[in-house]
């Protein structure tokens, strides 16, 4: 959506990896390492199945003091998750990473904060049933703040779009180094 909004031609590739397990042999523990280096394995496999292709690789992370979140499975975990983030800050870390013929040109890592309001179980049910269980488990933190997750927020402090899980603007900066882009 970003990139389609900003005008940019592009093929959606899923790469295929398992998350977790480059994860988990990488050692890393701190979120932006781990979201860098999960867009850089995301960039460099399809790039290797499209060569000459400039590839862009995301992914995101959110961390709450040492306590690390990925994508809830379920309902019950996505309650679990908007419990724990009820009331406190939060970080998203967005990392994004380009390849080209299996090779990384360009990464970036960018941080946003978020201070989710306190809610009542019955607000994070009510939630829940609002958003949807398709909404909410397709997302770290059980929310998409485009969309009704903005609900649960006082106060966002970061780029727009880091939150939205692709630092945009440092990424049009470089397509424009390349001359891939003419504005």
């Amino acid at each position: 959506m970003l990139l389609g909004n900003a005008g940019i031609a592009f093929e959606a590739i899923p790469a295929d990896i398992d998350e977790r397990a480059v994860q988990e042999a990488s050692g890393f523990s701190a979120p932006s390492e781990i979201a860098a280096l999960l867009a850089r394995e995301k960039a460099l496999v399809v790039s290797r199945a499209r060569p000459g292709r400039f590839v862009v690789g995301a992914d995101q992370t959110l961390a709450l003091e040492k306590h690390f979140f990925t994508k809830p499975a379920d309902r019950a975990q996505a309650f679990a998750q908007l419990r724990m983030l009820a009331g406190r800050s939060h970080e998203l870390h967005s990392a994004l990473a380009v390849a080209r013929d299996g090779n990384i040109l360009f990464e970036d890592v960018a941080i946003a904060r978020l201070s989710m309001r306190p809610l009542s179980e019955t607000e994070i049910a009510a939630y829940l049933d609002e958003a949807g269980e398709a909404a909410v488990t397709s997302s770290v933190g059980a929310y998409q703040l485009e969309d009704l997750g903005v609900h649960l927020f006082e106060r966002i402090e970061g780029d727009h779009f880091t939150i939205l899980g692709l630092p945009l603007l440092p990424l049009l900066d470089f397509l424009r180094s390349q001359h891939l882009l003419a504005v």
